[in-house]
């Protein structure tokens, strides 16, 4: 879908196959610095496309905390959870997004518009 890429210092996701065109780039470049959000169109109308998301406010949190590669036990000791409980939230997560494991779910809520 789409990937991100740092312009100065600010992580830009453009979506997979396009390149903005130069202009365009650094404008949405000097927009962010004066604090304004600034979302590709198409990007966004991708992500409305793929629904509402399927994943409850702690699976999310879990596949969060699951992104810097983090083992179950340090996942549980970051959200306060049981071992079991982050073991029953990542396969709740991984059954949603039809992903095989969790680095997987991840990258496919992420590309979602779902995290």
């Amino acid at each position: 879908m789409g990937r991100s890429r740092p312009v100065d210092g600010v992580s830009l996701t453009v979506p997979a196959g396009q390149d903005a065109p130069p202009d365009a780039l650094a404008d949405a470049v000097r927009r962010v610095a004066r604090g304004e959000r600034v979302v590709d169109p198409a990007l966004a109308a991708t992500t409305l496309a793929s629904g509402p998301s399927p994943l409850t406010g702690r699976e999310r949190d879990v596949l969060v905390a699951a992104r810097d590669g983090a083992t179950v036990a340090d996942i549980a000791g970051r959200l306060f959870l049981s071992e079991g409980t982050v073991r029953s939230y990542l396969s709740a997560a991984i059954a949603k997004t039809g992903a095989r494991n969790r680095m997987e779910a991840l990258r496919a809520a992420e590309e979602s518009g779902w995290l």
